[in-house]
């Protein structure tokens, strides 16, 4: 195993540098070197493999329950301290109204679909109901695999070189809200984490850099070391595994996709600035970091098939109008940014995507001028997909308490993604550890309002 030590030569989407190592051939994943990933989906029950064009999903998990009532369900006509501070607006779609903080969102209302009746929600704390569908502490044996694993498990990469899942969330302090692996799957499908101990994996080390007169030198070693490797694999010098192991650590391509330097300034600008002071709390791993969301569709541009990105922290039990004056215009501007991206880069057919958490907020204000938690109703915003946007599913009632018209569970939106991805849900399933056949998705169909 070649191994190069150093430190950073440029920095990635939250400008911070870090100490880093490259491992060739040992690409660590949750411990396991990539070689031996690679053995393990080639020693796993097979899968179906669609053969359809690449699509893609981006989920933006909102952590913590954003609260509906202040952002695309308000109820001017309820008491003062159920209706909050702020008001509605008008969109471009007419009869639709949104929070006063989301103007960019209402000028592309015709590019969103809103989901103001979402249900289902165990109550639970956690991203586990966002990305898998199963409840938090759910008893499956090898635990419910992320989405994205799902659709590694049945759609494989795109490219060799590509993984099919990527992760860009921040490790969250409060541990069941970072996403969740690949579960019973196991490790050949685990999201890929440009963040953490695999962007570690992925950079030079210290020592090399002190051998190198500068950034050219390195880059020029990276070149002889992939015709060296070329050399040897026409002379047969490595096994199968360890193979694709060099097409991932000798392609440009993911390592170009998190390098937004190569991002058009004005493309940047659009998304607006990572805010790493957004609340109090914000260095415990919820910080408004919008430019994750371009390094989403840069990813998703190079050939991963899902990305998950988490935004901020919506647990506002005191100063809720406080923290959303600062939070939600950033993601509206960010949220708007990615979807006007897509359609302008020709995506927004085939890229579908969802913002959500894993509950709502409850209707009256509480005495720290805060929402609690409220399982029972939450909300959703989609685009692209090819999906019939600039539209409503779903009401509450008249204080935001409950759905009154058509309830959508949690498991109908993964539903629609699989379904947005080619994915027949009729069909398709994968095996868990006991070799038994399992849907993706369990007793939910596609929402038809978005794909019928």
């Amino acid at each position: 195993m070649l191994t190069f030590n150093g430190t950073r030569l440029s920095s990635f989407c939250d400008r911070v540098n870090r100490r880093s190592f490259l491992q060739v051939g040992g690409l660590f994943l949750g411990g396991l070197n990539l070689p031996a990933v690679l053995r393990a989906e080639s020693a796993s029950p097979e899968q179906p493999r669609s053969t359809s064009p690449h699509r893609g999903a981006i989920m933006i998990y909102m952590p913590g329950g954003p609260p509906h009532q202040d952002m695309y369900d308000l109820k001017p006509d309820a008491p003062a301290e159920i209706r909050g501070e702020f008001d509605a607006i008008s969109t471009s779609v007419p009869g639709i109204q949104i929070s006063e903080l989301l103007p960019r969102l209402a000028q592309r209302m015709d590019r969103f679909a809103i989901i103001r009746s979402l249900v289902g929600s165990d109550g639970a704390h956690a991203s586990t109901l966002c990305v898998t569908g199963a409840p938090y502490g759910n008893k499956l044996q090898g635990g419910a695999p992320n989405f994205g694993s799902m659709i590694s498990a049945v759609q494989g990469q795109t490219h060799r070189a590509v993984p099919a899942v990527a992760d860009l969330s921040e490790t969250m302090q409060h541990t069941p809200y970072n996403i969740g692996g690949a579960g019973f799957l196991g490790s050949a499908h685990q999201p890929f984490r440009p963040d953490g101990e695999t962007r570690a994996n992925m950079l030079p080390q210290r020592d090399l850099i002190a051998r190198m007169d500068d950034r050219r030198a390195l880059l020029s070693s990276f070149d002889r070391f992939r015709h060296e490797s070329d050399a040897r694999r026409r002379l047969g010098g490595f096994d199968t595994h360890v193979d694709q192991a060099l097409d991932v650590l000798t392609s440009s391509r993911v390592m170009q996709a998190l390098d937004l330097d190569r991002e058009d300034p004005k493309v940047r600008a659009r998304y607006g600035v990572d805010d790493d002071q957004i609340l109090p709390y914000s260095n415990l791993g919820y910080r408004a970091l919008v430019s994750r969301f371009l390094v989403a569709r840069r990813l998703i541009e190079a050939g991963v098939r899902c990305v998950t990105v988490s935004f901020a922290d919506f647990d506002w039990h005191g100063a809720n109008f406080v923290h959303a004056r600062k939070v939600l215009p950033v993601f509206d501007q960010a949220m708007t940014a990615l979807v006007d991206d897509l359609h302008d880069r020709g995506l927004s057919e085939d890229v579908s995507v969802v913002a959500w958490g894993e509950f709502g907020r409850t209707p009256r204000i509480n005495p720290a001028g805060g929402r609690d938690h409220w399982p029972q109703v939450s909300c959703a915003l989609l685009a692209g997909g090819g999906m019939k946007t600039g539209q409503v599913i779903g009401s509450t009632n008249s204080l935001a308490e409950s759905a009154q018209s058509r309830p959508v569970h949690y498991g109908e939106v993964l539903a629609t993604i699989y379904h947005n991805l080619g994915i027949d849900l009729d069909t398709t399933t994968v095996r868990d550890p006991a070799g038994r056949p399992r849907y993706l998705i369990d007793g939910h169909r596609p929402i038809p309002e978005l794909v019928g």
